[in-house]
């Protein structure tokens, strides 16, 4: 039998306070895995958002395919002190709100980041504009390349960190249109 379990807790800290059998700990320490708040992986939102929101839409019956950019745009800006599950909950109750095919998340529907004054808004100046998944998915492949420095290959590439075949990540650069933008002298 297997166990995963999950903490947003110091579990070491919990044992020195009696908070936390230590036996129990070493029991589960099997393979520990030291995953970022969401707040630090903001590159994933987008494809978290579009996940959540196929899910729900499916789970609600509507017909939502696409995410507007403003919306889009308060997803990535906000802090999510509640990480994943926030996300989670409040692409569910967006999807629920919705009345057509484009989830959008109203100004006053979602909380304003922490200290942000009164009328302060962190949305774009932008027509509320659909994103679909293939320009999520061109963001998210040229984040990773900017990340490793354009290097597609080896142990340090893109290739890698997206987990497909360096030709594959070539194929779909230029299905994408994503190319290296020149060199500055």
């Amino acid at each position: 039998m297997r166990i995963i379990a999950a903490s947003n807790r110091d579990l070491e800290q919990c044992i020195r306070t009696g908070k936390l059998r230590a036996d129990l700990f070493y029991r589960l320490n099997v393979f520990p895995i030291q995953v970022p708040p969401l707040r630090k992986r903001a590159s994933d939102i987008p494809l978290l958002a579009f996940f959540f929101m196929q899910k729900f839409a499916r789970k609600v019956g509507k017909e939502i395919s696409e995410i507007s950019r403003e919306t889009m745009a308060r997803l990535a800006s906000y802090p999510w002190p509640g990480n994943i599950r926030e996300l989670q909950n409040v692409i569910e109750r967006a999807v629920i709100l919705s009345p057509g095919p484009m989830l959008i998340l109203e100004a006053g529907a979602f909380p304003r980041a922490p200290g942000a004054q009164q009328g302060e808004t962190t949305e774009s100046a932008q027509p509320d504009q659909p994103i679909s998944l293939t320009e999520i998915q061109r963001c998210h492949i040229q984040s990773i390349l900017e990340q490793t420095s354009w290097v597609i290959e080896g142990e340090r590439g893109a290739a890698r960190l997206l987990d497909m075949h360096p030709n594959t990540l070539r194929f779909r650069m230029q299905k994408l249109g994503i190319s290296r933008p020149p060199r500055s002298r």
